[in-house]
């Protein structure tokens, strides 16, 4: 019995264990991995599709990735047992083809893009929203800060301090997009059930 609930305890961390580890995969393969895996306008408007997906899996260095790990484990810990493996998926799917749409029609500017936090943002939303109309005091707050976080950003710009840990440049509209996706993700995950 002990080992049964071990077992599921341990499955429930897959998901974010994969993505991190995906991501550390792409960190080892170094510049020629962001070169090739990155959101890159002009190399996916000449056909390589692969870039839609796998940018969101490759990240500026890596404290960049820590902090997105750091993330994801939080995210995770919050939210992750509010939906199936297969609905994750889903919901991910969906944040991710929501980002790149609006990012190739509402930013034209935007020639490349890496990082999951867009797909972070979605995440904890989508997170949220499954446990509606029964929203409690912990869901309440989150989706509050994280309707600030969002607010703040899209008036003021990034979080301060947020460059300078990442390594880069923060695309704060990713993090608009995102929880965008992330809310449309569940709302089909709802109706799909």
């Amino acid at each position: 019995m002990k080992q049964d609930a071990k077992r599921v305890a341990s499955a429930k961390w897959l998901m974010p264990a994969s993505i991190v580890g995906l991501s550390i995969l792409v960190m080892l393969i170094g510049d020629a991995g962001e070169e090739l895996l990155r959101y890159d306008r002009v190399w996916i408007g000449q056909g390589e599709f692969w870039r839609l997906i796998s940018g969101h899996f490759v990240h500026l260095a890596w404290s960049h990735l820590a902090l997105n790990s750091a993330g994801l484990i939080l995210v995770w810990y919050l939210v992750g047992s509010n939906l199936k493996t297969h609905s994750w998926l889903f919901v991910i799917l969906v944040t991710i083809a929501t980002m790149d749409a609006a990012f190739w029609l509402m930013n034209p500017h935007l020639y490349w893009y890496v990082g999951m936090s867009g797909l972070l943002h979605g995440m904890l939303l989508a997170g949220i929203i499954i446990r509606l109309p029964a929203l409690d005091f912990e869901s309440g707050v989150l989706l509050l800060l994280l309707i600030a976080k969002i607010s703040y950003e899209q008036f003021g710009g990034s979080v301060p301090g947020s460059e300078a840990t990442s390594g880069g440049p923060i695309i704060v509209d990713a993090h608009l997009y995102g929880a965008l996706g992330g809310a449309l993700g569940a709302l089909l995950e709802k109706f799909r059930a």
